[in-house]
């Protein structure tokens, strides 16, 4: 809730967007762990365990995609605030047999805000990145869905959120 008692805080008194004050905020460590996953069909999933076709191994493309997802994030969701981000680490597994494809990406860095939104943009990114990687073999793709996993910093400190299917949750 903010100051003035308003619960969602992109919203001024007369229910505008705006953006967020911070300047008053304290410098905190802030770190975010997102998670989401592309379901493949079997043409799909055939490609990606063959190395992705003739666009080459498609992973490497992902963890590049989920990086400039990342450090983009103020450009895609217009009320972000630009954060000087000071590490970005991107995991994924393959699920062969549900034909999913995982994506983790943790986000740090020393703010007033958090890095929540920084974190989901680089799992949806890299995860459209893989479905650009894989659509020569077909469409039968679907994105979603993509959860925050882990929240540090600020005033709330730490939430976790439990997601039973998510391999890093094992």
């Amino acid at each position: 809730m903010s100051g003035d008692g308003r619960i969602l805080t992109h919203l001024d008194a007369e229910g505008r967007p705006c953006m967020v004050d911070v300047g008053a905020k304290a410098l905190t460590r802030r770190r975010a762990v997102a998670a989401g996953r592309l379901e493949l069909d079997e043409a799909c999933a055939g490609a990606l365990e063959q190395g992705g076709g003739p666009k080459g191994d498609p992973w490497s493309v992902v963890r590049l995609a989920a990086v400039g997802g990342v450090k983009r994030t103020a450009d895609l969701i217009p009320l972000a605030h630009p954060l000087a981000i000071e590490a970005v680490e991107v995991a994924h597994q393959w699920d062969a047999g549900r034909r999913w494809a995982w994506l983790r990406v943790e986000v740090a860095c020393e703010g007033r805000t958090g890095v929540e939104m920084e974190a989901l943009a680089g799992v949806t990114v890299g995860l459209l990145a893989l479905y650009d990687m894989l659509k020569a073999a077909g469409h039968g793709m679907a994105l979603g869905p993509a959860r925050i996993l882990l929240k540090e910093g600020g005033r709330r400190g730490s939430v976790a959120a439990v997601w039973q299917e998510c391999p890093w949750e094992r």
